[in-house]
């Protein structure tokens, strides 16, 4: 399991497929954040309803692309209450959308919104971990819940400063520690699982 550091969430880089589809098609997204999320892209730049798509999808490693009942209802009530306007189309008979000036002053309430919402979110965060804690060894593991709770929180707010300055040098420090940080905890592992 890891923490996307972009946005926060945890992913499971070997589950079976079929969990990782179910991981990707689940309700479990709070109400709301698809449409903060939409009015972030076309705040942007004038998206269609499949770039959209695609670019959440990419965003998210593949593990959320919202579905199309999700999106076109969405983008039309965005543009019923214009807080967006329809582009002329394109040759390719492409529809995009972009922000109107009320759907900016939206985007800024939203945004409010989003900030809670990512709050919940980073108090959840804790949770794949919580059967860590109930096992047989519980007792002795209660020495290392508050450094992992540390280690968790650290990895948050490290992506928020990466949102706000996401500089080369911070981005290649911070790979080399994950890189060696891992490799350690992978190290310590292989120990535990040959009883060393």
């Amino acid at each position: 399991m890891q923490l996307n550091l972009v946005t926060g969430d945890m992913m499971f880089e070997h589950a079976p497929c079929t969990f990782r589809r179910w991981i990707r098609h689940t309700a479990s997204v709070p109400k709301g954040f698809l449409r903060y999320y939409v009015l972030r892209l076309l705040k942007e730049k004038p998206m269609s309803g499949s770039e959209i798509m695609e670019e959440i999808e990419k965003e998210t490693d593949g593990r959320w692309k919202p579905s199309p009942g999700s999106i076109y209802p969405l983008l039309s009530w965005l543009k019923d209450n214009d807080y967006t306007k329809e582009l002329p189309k394109e040759a390719e008979g492409i529809k995009r959308y972009m922000l109107t000036k009320q759907g900016e002053k939206f985007f800024e309430e939203q945004t409010k919104l989003g900030e809670r919402l990512r709050k919940k979110l980073e108090l959840l965060a804790p949770l794949p971990f919580g059967g860590f804690w109930f096992s047989p060894s519980s007792e002795k593991l209660r020495e290392i819940r508050e450094p992992v709770k540390r280690f968790i929180r650290a990895l948050l707010n490290l992506r928020k400063a990466l949102e706000k300055n996401p500089t080369d040098q911070a981005l290649k420090e911070i790979g080399e520690f994950l890189n060696s940080t891992t490799k350690k905890m992978e190290e310590i592992s292989e120990k535990l699982k040959e009883g060393n």
